[in-house]
Protein backbone atom coordinates (compact mmCIF):
# COMPACT_ATOMS: atom_id res chain seq x y z
CA UNK A 1 0.00 0.00 0.00
CA UNK A 2 1.50 3.47 -1.23
CA UNK A 3 1.80 6.02 1.76
CA UNK A 4 0.93 9.51 0.96
CA UNK A 5 2.88 12.05 2.09
CA UNK A 6 3.01 13.44 5.57
CA UNK A 7 0.91 16.73 5.75
CA UNK A 8 -2.00 18.49 7.27
CA UNK A 9 -4.83 20.42 5.31
CA UNK A 10 -6.17 23.64 6.70
CA UNK A 11 -9.58 25.22 5.84
CA UNK A 12 -9.18 28.59 3.72
CA UNK A 13 -10.90 31.79 4.49
CA UNK A 14 -13.01 32.87 2.33
CA UNK A 15 -11.75 36.55 2.37
CA UNK A 16 -8.09 36.67 2.53
CA UNK A 17 -8.01 40.10 4.35
CA UNK A 18 -10.56 39.04 7.01
CA UNK A 19 -8.85 38.06 10.50
CA UNK A 20 -10.18 36.56 13.73
CA UNK A 21 -9.85 39.54 16.47
CA UNK A 22 -8.88 37.37 19.67
CA UNK A 23 -8.49 38.34 23.34
CA UNK A 24 -6.53 36.29 25.89
CA UNK A 25 -8.25 35.75 29.27
CA UNK A 26 -5.82 34.52 31.76
CA UNK A 27 -1.83 35.35 31.55
CA UNK A 28 -0.19 32.39 33.49
CA UNK A 29 3.14 30.90 32.03
CA UNK A 30 1.30 28.76 28.90
CA UNK A 31 -0.56 32.19 27.69
CA UNK A 32 2.67 34.09 27.99
CA UNK A 33 5.08 31.62 27.00
CA UNK A 34 3.17 29.85 24.48
CA UNK A 35 -0.36 30.67 23.39
CA UNK A 36 0.56 33.77 22.48
CA UNK A 37 3.59 33.40 20.29
CA UNK A 38 1.49 31.08 18.94
CA UNK A 39 -1.50 32.53 17.95
CA UNK A 40 1.04 35.90 16.31
CA UNK A 41 2.37 33.73 14.09
CA UNK A 42 -1.42 33.22 12.69
CA UNK A 43 -1.79 35.47 9.82
CA UNK A 44 -5.58 35.26 9.55
CA UNK A 45 -5.65 36.59 13.53
CA UNK A 46 -4.99 39.32 15.58
CA UNK A 47 -4.49 39.71 19.41
CA UNK A 48 -6.75 42.29 20.39
CA UNK A 49 -6.55 42.57 24.13
CA UNK A 50 -5.70 40.43 27.37
CA UNK A 51 -7.11 40.08 30.55
CA UNK A 52 -5.86 39.58 33.91
CA UNK A 53 -7.13 39.38 37.30
CA UNK A 54 -3.92 41.14 38.48
CA UNK A 55 -3.44 44.56 37.07
CA UNK A 56 0.18 44.73 37.04
CA UNK A 57 0.31 41.48 35.09
CA UNK A 58 -2.27 42.37 32.20
CA UNK A 59 -0.47 45.90 31.82
CA UNK A 60 3.09 43.86 31.43
CA UNK A 61 1.88 41.11 29.22
CA UNK A 62 -0.16 43.59 27.06
CA UNK A 63 3.61 45.89 26.91
CA UNK A 64 5.57 42.23 26.17
CA UNK A 65 3.50 41.74 22.93
CA UNK A 66 2.74 45.43 21.94
CA UNK A 67 -0.79 44.71 23.02
CA UNK A 68 -3.29 48.02 22.36
CA UNK A 69 -5.36 46.88 24.96
CA UNK A 70 -5.45 45.39 28.79
CA UNK A 71 -8.09 44.69 31.05
CA UNK A 72 -8.47 43.59 34.89
CA UNK A 73 -12.00 43.99 34.73
CA UNK A 74 -13.38 40.87 33.16
CA UNK A 75 -16.37 42.49 31.78
CA UNK A 76 -15.07 45.56 30.24
CA UNK A 77 -12.46 42.85 28.76
CA UNK A 78 -15.52 41.69 26.97
CA UNK A 79 -16.89 44.77 25.69
CA UNK A 80 -13.58 45.35 23.63
CA UNK A 81 -13.48 45.19 20.06
CA UNK A 82 -12.87 40.87 19.83
CA UNK A 83 -14.40 38.22 18.28
CA UNK A 84 -12.92 35.14 20.30
CA UNK A 85 -11.95 34.50 23.75
CA UNK A 86 -8.95 32.20 24.86
CA UNK A 87 -9.78 30.87 28.35
CA UNK A 88 -6.20 30.24 29.82
CA UNK A 89 -7.30 30.74 33.56
CA UNK A 90 -7.01 28.31 36.81
CA UNK A 91 -9.48 25.51 35.65
CA UNK A 92 -12.07 26.72 38.90
CA UNK A 93 -12.42 30.15 36.37
CA UNK A 94 -13.27 28.39 33.24
CA UNK A 95 -17.02 28.12 34.22
CA UNK A 96 -17.34 31.99 34.77
CA UNK A 97 -15.30 33.08 32.26
CA UNK A 98 -16.69 31.03 29.69
CA UNK A 99 -20.61 31.70 30.64
CA UNK A 100 -19.74 35.57 30.54
CA UNK A 101 -18.07 35.43 27.33
CA UNK A 102 -20.64 33.37 25.58
CA UNK A 103 -23.57 36.05 26.81
CA UNK A 104 -21.45 38.29 25.86
CA UNK A 105 -21.44 36.97 21.43
CA UNK A 106 -17.48 35.94 21.73
CA UNK A 107 -16.24 31.95 20.43
CA UNK A 108 -14.21 30.93 22.84
CA UNK A 109 -11.17 28.60 22.85
CA UNK A 110 -10.56 27.15 26.43
CA UNK A 111 -7.95 25.72 28.20
CA UNK A 112 -7.75 21.77 29.03
CA UNK A 113 -9.73 20.18 31.07
CA UNK A 114 -12.78 22.25 30.08
CA UNK A 115 -13.87 22.36 33.70
CA UNK A 116 -13.97 21.18 37.24
CA UNK A 117 -16.80 18.62 36.39
CA UNK A 118 -19.16 17.11 33.49
CA UNK A 119 -21.91 18.73 34.98
CA UNK A 120 -20.04 22.44 34.95
CA UNK A 121 -19.59 21.18 31.41
CA UNK A 122 -22.53 20.56 30.25
CA UNK A 123 -23.51 24.27 31.52
CA UNK A 124 -21.19 25.33 29.81
CA UNK A 125 -22.00 24.04 26.58
CA UNK A 126 -25.50 25.08 27.19
CA UNK A 127 -24.93 28.65 27.43
CA UNK A 128 -22.90 28.77 24.47
CA UNK A 129 -25.29 26.72 22.53
CA UNK A 130 -28.17 29.21 23.86
CA UNK A 131 -25.83 31.90 22.54
CA UNK A 132 -25.10 30.81 19.47
CA UNK A 133 -21.64 30.59 19.80
CA UNK A 134 -18.58 28.09 19.41
CA UNK A 135 -16.84 26.12 22.13
CA UNK A 136 -13.14 24.62 21.20
CA UNK A 137 -10.98 22.81 24.01
CA UNK A 138 -7.35 23.62 23.68
CA UNK A 139 -6.32 19.77 22.60
CA UNK A 140 -3.37 20.55 20.88
CA UNK A 141 -1.94 16.89 20.22
CA UNK A 142 -4.48 16.36 17.58
CA UNK A 143 -3.48 19.19 15.25
CA UNK A 144 0.18 17.85 15.23
CA UNK A 145 0.81 16.83 11.24
CA UNK A 146 2.14 13.19 12.16
CA UNK A 147 -0.82 12.88 14.72
CA UNK A 148 -3.26 13.99 11.69
CA UNK A 149 -1.34 11.22 9.38
CA UNK A 150 -1.94 8.56 11.77
CA UNK A 151 -5.44 9.15 11.81
CA UNK A 152 -5.75 9.45 7.84
CA UNK A 153 -3.88 6.25 7.91
CA UNK A 154 -5.95 4.22 10.46
CA UNK A 155 -9.40 5.54 8.85
CA UNK A 156 -7.40 4.30 5.46
CA UNK A 157 -7.64 0.81 7.09
CA UNK A 158 -3.24 0.97 6.66
CA UNK A 159 -3.31 -1.40 10.18
CA UNK A 160 -6.25 -2.91 9.71
CA UNK A 161 -8.33 -3.31 12.93
CA UNK A 162 -7.35 -1.57 15.66
CA UNK A 163 -6.21 -4.31 18.25
CA UNK A 164 -4.61 -1.96 20.88
CA UNK A 165 -3.37 1.23 21.90
CA UNK A 166 -1.06 2.25 24.48
CA UNK A 167 0.03 6.07 25.23
CA UNK A 168 2.25 8.01 27.71
CA UNK A 169 2.71 11.19 28.99
CA UNK A 170 4.97 11.18 31.84
CA UNK A 171 6.41 14.70 33.00
CA UNK A 172 8.11 16.24 35.81
CA UNK A 173 6.01 18.68 37.73
CA UNK A 174 7.60 19.16 41.31
CA UNK A 175 5.31 21.08 44.20
CA UNK A 176 5.28 24.78 44.30
CA UNK A 177 2.73 27.91 44.35
CA UNK A 178 1.19 26.55 40.89
CA UNK A 179 -2.83 26.22 41.03
CA UNK A 180 -2.55 22.50 39.70
CA UNK A 181 -1.61 21.44 42.67
CA UNK A 182 -4.48 23.00 44.93
CA UNK A 183 -7.75 20.47 43.99
CA UNK A 184 -9.90 22.84 44.81
CA UNK A 185 -8.74 25.09 41.59
CA UNK A 186 -7.61 22.46 39.37
CA UNK A 187 -10.02 19.49 40.59
CA UNK A 188 -6.91 16.98 40.54
CA UNK A 189 -3.54 16.55 39.52
CA UNK A 190 -1.90 14.36 36.62
CA UNK A 191 -4.99 13.03 35.19
CA UNK A 192 -6.78 15.73 34.99
CA UNK A 193 -4.01 18.11 33.94
CA UNK A 194 -2.33 15.93 31.04
CA UNK A 195 -4.35 12.76 31.35
CA UNK A 196 -7.24 14.33 29.80
CA UNK A 197 -4.99 15.37 26.60
CA UNK A 198 -4.02 11.41 26.57
CA UNK A 199 -7.81 10.15 27.10
CA UNK A 200 -8.80 12.37 23.90
CA UNK A 201 -5.90 11.03 22.14
CA UNK A 202 -7.14 7.64 22.38
CA UNK A 203 -10.40 8.70 21.62
CA UNK A 204 -8.99 10.68 18.41
CA UNK A 205 -7.36 7.09 17.11
CA UNK A 206 -9.49 4.14 18.50
CA UNK A 207 -13.04 6.16 18.65
CA UNK A 208 -15.78 6.32 21.67
CA UNK A 209 -14.71 4.65 24.64
CA UNK A 210 -16.97 1.88 26.64
CA UNK A 211 -15.34 1.78 29.87
CA UNK A 212 -12.34 3.42 31.52
CA UNK A 213 -10.60 1.70 34.54
CA UNK A 214 -7.72 2.51 36.36
CA UNK A 215 -5.69 3.75 39.09
CA UNK A 216 -4.77 7.65 40.50
CA UNK A 217 -1.92 7.86 43.15
CA UNK A 218 0.71 9.84 45.03
CA UNK A 219 4.25 7.29 44.40
CA UNK A 220 6.70 10.45 44.59
CA UNK A 221 5.09 14.00 45.57
CA UNK A 222 2.44 13.68 48.44
CA UNK A 223 0.74 16.96 47.13
CA UNK A 224 -3.29 16.93 47.56
CA UNK A 225 -3.63 15.82 44.34
CA UNK A 226 -2.50 12.42 41.90
CA UNK A 227 0.93 12.64 40.59
CA UNK A 228 0.64 9.41 38.69
CA UNK A 229 -2.53 7.64 36.86
CA UNK A 230 -2.72 4.80 34.85
CA UNK A 231 -5.77 3.70 32.90
CA UNK A 232 -7.11 1.15 30.74
CA UNK A 233 -9.95 1.77 28.32
CA UNK A 234 -12.37 -0.49 25.89
CA UNK A 235 -12.94 1.26 22.93
CA UNK A 236 -16.87 0.88 21.41
CA UNK A 237 -15.29 -0.58 17.94
CA UNK A 238 -13.06 -2.93 19.27
CA UNK A 239 -9.84 -3.38 20.84
CA UNK A 240 -8.53 -1.76 24.30
CA UNK A 241 -6.23 1.10 24.91
CA UNK A 242 -3.44 1.88 27.86
CA UNK A 243 -1.91 5.26 29.12
CA UNK A 244 0.44 6.29 31.74
CA UNK A 245 0.32 10.01 33.06
CA UNK A 246 2.62 11.49 35.75
CA UNK A 247 4.37 14.95 37.52
CA UNK A 248 7.20 12.32 38.85
CA UNK A 249 9.67 11.29 36.01
CA UNK A 250 12.24 12.98 35.53
CA UNK A 251 12.90 11.00 32.01
CA UNK A 252 10.45 9.25 30.26
CA UNK A 253 9.92 7.94 27.05
CA UNK A 254 6.30 9.30 26.24
CA UNK A 255 5.14 7.20 22.70
CA UNK A 256 2.33 6.11 21.31
CA UNK A 257 2.16 2.75 19.86
CA UNK A 258 -0.93 1.72 17.84
CA UNK A 259 -1.10 -2.13 16.86
CA UNK A 260 -3.61 -2.86 14.13
CA UNK A 261 -4.14 -6.38 12.63
CA UNK A 262 -2.18 -5.75 9.76
CA UNK A 263 0.43 -3.29 11.17
CA UNK A 264 1.50 -0.76 13.18
CA UNK A 265 2.24 2.59 14.01
CA UNK A 266 4.31 4.65 16.64
CA UNK A 267 4.60 7.93 17.20
CA UNK A 268 8.18 9.65 19.14
CA UNK A 269 8.46 12.99 19.88
CA UNK A 270 5.24 14.20 20.34
CA UNK A 271 4.53 14.53 23.29
CA UNK A 272 6.44 16.75 26.31
CA UNK A 273 9.67 17.11 23.35
CA UNK A 274 10.54 20.38 21.54
CA UNK A 275 13.68 20.51 20.49
CA UNK A 276 13.20 17.27 18.06
CA UNK A 277 11.35 16.67 14.98
CA UNK A 278 8.11 14.02 15.87
CA UNK A 279 9.07 10.84 14.41
CA UNK A 280 6.09 8.70 12.53
CA UNK A 281 7.04 4.92 12.22
CA UNK A 282 5.05 2.34 10.05
CA UNK A 283 5.21 -1.44 9.67
CA UNK A 284 2.63 -3.14 7.40
CA UNK A 285 2.43 -6.72 6.85
CA UNK A 286 3.17 -6.23 3.19
CA UNK A 287 5.98 -3.44 3.40
CA UNK A 288 9.29 -2.86 5.11
CA UNK A 289 9.49 -0.55 8.04
CA UNK A 290 9.26 3.43 7.25
CA UNK A 291 10.27 6.31 9.15
CA UNK A 292 8.81 9.85 8.73
CA UNK A 293 10.24 13.16 10.56
CA UNK A 294 8.20 16.01 10.92
CA UNK A 295 8.42 19.54 12.74
CA UNK A 296 4.97 21.53 13.31
CA UNK A 297 3.67 23.60 16.12
CA UNK A 298 0.42 22.09 17.15
CA UNK A 299 -1.51 24.92 19.21
CA UNK A 300 -0.36 26.72 15.51
CA UNK A 301 -2.35 24.50 13.60
CA UNK A 302 -4.99 24.33 16.27
CA UNK A 303 -5.25 27.92 16.13
CA UNK A 304 -5.98 27.58 11.96
CA UNK A 305 -7.72 25.20 12.17
CA UNK A 306 -10.57 27.51 14.35
CA UNK A 307 -10.11 30.76 12.29
CA UNK A 308 -12.81 29.85 9.73
CA UNK A 309 -15.38 28.36 11.65
CA UNK A 310 -14.75 30.95 14.57
CA UNK A 311 -15.31 33.62 11.69
CA UNK A 312 -18.34 31.85 9.96
CA UNK A 313 -20.36 30.31 13.29
CA UNK A 314 -19.73 27.13 12.31
CA UNK A 315 -18.90 23.39 14.19
CA UNK A 316 -15.24 23.23 14.85
CA UNK A 317 -12.88 20.16 14.41
CA UNK A 318 -12.60 20.43 18.51
CA UNK A 319 -15.75 21.00 20.14
CA UNK A 320 -16.74 21.32 24.46
CA UNK A 321 -18.86 18.35 24.14
CA UNK A 322 -14.90 16.43 23.31
CA UNK A 323 -14.16 18.30 26.52
CA UNK A 324 -17.74 17.15 28.52
CA UNK A 325 -16.86 13.50 26.76
CA UNK A 326 -13.37 13.72 28.29
CA UNK A 327 -14.36 14.67 31.78
CA UNK A 328 -16.96 11.80 32.02
CA UNK A 329 -13.97 9.27 31.72
CA UNK A 330 -11.77 10.53 33.86
CA UNK A 331 -14.43 11.19 36.30
CA UNK A 332 -15.69 7.32 35.79
CA UNK A 333 -12.08 6.60 36.47
CA UNK A 334 -11.69 8.45 39.72
CA UNK A 335 -14.79 7.20 40.94
CA UNK A 336 -13.56 3.49 40.13
CA UNK A 337 -10.50 3.65 42.07
CA UNK A 338 -12.29 5.56 45.24
CA UNK A 339 -14.48 2.64 45.44
CA UNK A 340 -11.37 0.15 45.20
CA UNK A 341 -8.97 2.05 48.02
Amino acid sequence: MNIPDIKISLPKLKNDRKKLKWGVAGLGRYSDLTFIPALLLCRKSSLVSVFSRTPERAKAVAEKYAVLENFSNYSEFLKSDIQAVYVGSANNKHIEDVIKAAEAGKHILCEKPLALSSAEAEEMIRICEKNNVQLAVNYTQRFHPVTVKAKELIDAGFIGKIVSISANFNSYFPPDNNFRFTKKESGGGALRDIGTHIIDLLRFFGGEINSIQGVCDNVIFNYEVDDYSAGIVNFKNGGHGVFTVSFNTKKAFNRIEILGHSGAICIENLISNKHQPALLTLMHENEGKKVFKKRGNKLVHLIKALQVPFLNNTTPPITGYDGLINLRLMEELERRWTNLK
